[in-house]
């Protein structure tokens, strides 16, 4: 079929299956959207006024920025005229259910959609792992908004703009770069300023938290050093380190806002794109800072699961801020580009199994009351071989021939029309009763590397209550078989490798770990589940090593559990993905207790122990059995 029959066919299709945008922006003179309030959700309003939910495609750049090296989606292999493409692919996403572009597309005024635009102002700007302290970082921000903003700011079809994407908030590592930086540096001042404040000019209070560089005994020395300081096993160093984290970020979303919006005032600040991760001092930094925020979010499993901790703990730290899914994607080893799929990215098998996923993820983040829209990633296929930088992933509507993975996108129309009406009735979900839990019988298969298995909301525990000052940084599921008791747990908290200051093993006591305590009516039991980080780093995201051990409070000994099965699927750090099961004869039985009556505690303890949170609410290992969740078994 020629491009012109297949475009009158698609617009042909348009006119029938997707209703045109109320509010006519090729003729209005008002640029400015908002963001509002409707019951319990959030809601974008167009410069009508008029409701917009938004179901956008990332990178819908007709292919511009492929490697011409290696056969890639371009363009010029599928229309005419650059302006043929993007009339065929808006008729193409409309019938798809898609009214929006997200990042890295092109400008709106050439698609005639509504954009958010990623303008990359921090790194341009040389403000991250610079000196974000020194003023004329501050100038260059505000001189360089204007001129990355000038292509977008007189277009109604400009929502807002992301100031970057992915800057992460990597504490640890901001600590450690920073700490070895010249004594001229503003942001190192600023760093020293802090420590010697917080420890009154104390050195040897200092260096009871911290292992400073070698031969560096004094503050003056210190300000000097340009060698990295550390956290000391045991300390306390950890609470510094989270605070400069937050420091640098309010720098940033301050700096970034006041730029933006002395560019271009009628805009929305969307904040910089949060990697399926958020620091809690950052997001407490940018909550008064952004218009909205904005997240990229991995699928917790293939079916399309959404872990409800993740946007709890954004709703609480940022006081019901609206927020935009700004990137979310599926893959399938099964494609037609060859791509490999190599990493820690959702993946499944089938591109049926794709599309069922996709279709159920879209409808939870739609479930989310103060989500305005979510952008999916990306519209084509990575190219053959993956991107420059070597991520290679079947994310694409479309094949790198331009061919529509057609189970996917006939998932995802009869979804995306579904989306604004599950929106507007979103609601908080009620709180979890903390008594009668009944936890099911689930058959668990031990060699697929997801939670798939898990019947997830049947078995999902009460949220965790974290420690004072905290929000839960992670959730708990718990099954039964005729083998044993099975706990899962997803959770996120960042480890740099360069942080600690050890030799030898790595320290249990400052592992992220998973302590579940039961008593099945032989004796309480304690477990422990340590995630081990590798001594350096092989990739970017660095594996950890499970392991699963029985006994004592102090970490010191590691008991094997026999018969025991643990699998974790991180490597993805800084998100945490794991299950085991514990046989029955660990816990003094035969088999499953008689009446199926049990009692658990469940907590979980972050890296160089800098927040808790456990199903108690008390601190780990500090409650007896008399005062832990009283649990039922199903069908027992």
């Amino acid at each position: 079929m020629n491009f012109y029959r297949r475009a009158a066919l698609a617009l042909l299709a348009l006119s029938a299956a997707s209703p045109a945008l109320a509010c006519d922006l090729t003729s209005i003179t008002n640029t400015r959207w908002t963001v509002k309030r409707e019951n319990a959700t959030s809601i974008l309003a167009t410069p009508c006024g008029d409701n917009f939910f938004a179901m956008g495609v990332n990178v819908l750049d007709a292919g511009n920025g492929g490697p011409r090296d290696r056969p890639h989606y371009d363009w010029h292999d599928h229309a005419p005229t650059l302006e043929a493409w993007v009339d065929a692919t808006k008729q193409r996403l409309a019938e798809w259910g898609f009214n929006s572009a997200g990042a890295w597309s092109l400008t709106p005024d050439q698609l005639k959609l509504p954009t958010v635009i990623n303008l990359e102002l921090g790194r341009l700007a040389k403000f991250h792992w610079y000196d974000p302290f020194d003023p004329a970082a501050e100038a260059r921000m505000m001189d360089l908004a204007k001129t990355l903003t000038a292509p977008y700011r007189d277009s109604p079809y400009r929502i807002g703009y992301f100031s970057d994407n992915e800057v992460g908030w990597w504490d640890g590592a901001m600590f450690v770069f920073y700490s070895q930086q010249a004594a001229t540096s503003f942001t190192k001042q600023r760093l020293l300023a802090l420590l010697r404040q917080t420890y009154r000019n104390d050195w040897r209070a200092f260096t009871r938290d911290f292992v400073p560089p070698e031969g560096i005994a004094s503050w003056n020395a210190l300000s000097a050093a340009q060698k990295p300081t550390k956290l000391r096993v045991g300390g306390h160093g950890i609470r510094i380190v989270r605070q400069w984290g937050g420091i640098v970020a309010a720098r940033y979303y301050q700096v970034a806002r006041a730029a933006i919006k002395a560019a271009d005032p009628q805009a929305l600040y969307f904040g910089d794109r949060l990697p399926i991760y958020y620091d809690s001092g950052a997001i407490r930094a940018e909550r008064d800072q952004v218009d909205a925020l904005a997240v990229n979010y991995n699928v917790d499993s293939p079916e399309g699961w959404i872990a409800p901790y993740f946007f709890d703990g954004l709703r609480r730290l940022s006081g019901d801020k609206p927020l935009l899914i700004s990137e979310w994607f599926f893959a399938a080893r099964e494609n037609r580009t060859g791509n490999r799929n190599n990493g820690h990215l959702m993946t499944v098998d089938t591109q049926a199994e794709r599309a069922s996923g996709a279709a159920a993820a879209a409808r939870n983040f739609a479930a989310i009351p103060e989500a305005v829209g979510l952008d999916w990633f990306q519209y084509y296929d990575y190219p053959v071989g993956g991107r420059q930088d070597s991520e290679d992933y079947n994310f694409g509507l479309v094949d790198i021939a331009d061919r529509p993975y057609e189970d996917v996108v006939a998932a995802l129309s009869a979804t995306n029309r579904a989306l604004p009406a599950i929106h507007a009735q979103s609601t908080i979900p009620p709180a979890m009763s903390r008594s009668g839990i009944t936890i099911p019988k689930a058959t668990i298969d031990w060699t697929k590397e997801s939670l798939a298995d898990w019947p997830k909301p049947r078995s999902l525990l009460p949220p965790m209550i974290p420690s004072k000052g905290e929000v839960a940084f992670g959730e708990a599921y718990l099954s039964w078989s005729d083998q044993g008791l099975q706990l899962a747990s997803i959770g996120q908290d960042y480890y740099d490798l360069d942080l600690l200051s050890y030799d030898g093993a790595f320290p249990l006591s400052e592992s992220y770990r998973v302590e579940l305590d039961v008593d099945a009516g032989a004796g309480p039991k304690r477990f422990t589940l340590y995630f081990i980080p590798p001594k350096g780093k092989t990739r970017d995201y660095p594996p950890m090593e499970p392991k699963l051990c029985a006994g004592s409070l102090d970490h010191n000994d590691c008991a094997a559990v026999p018969g025991s099965k643990v699998a974790y699927f991180g490597a993805d750090q800084p998100r945490i993905v794991a299950e085991a099961m514990i046989p029955w004869a660990a816990l003094g039985l035969s088999g499953p207790p008689l009446g199926g009556k049990l009692k658990v505690e469940v907590a979980s303890t972050a890296w160089h122990n800098s927040r808790w949170m456990s199903l108690s609410g008390q601190a780990p290992g500090t409650i007896g059995p008399q005062r832990w969740s009283k649990i039922r078994l199903a069908n027992q």
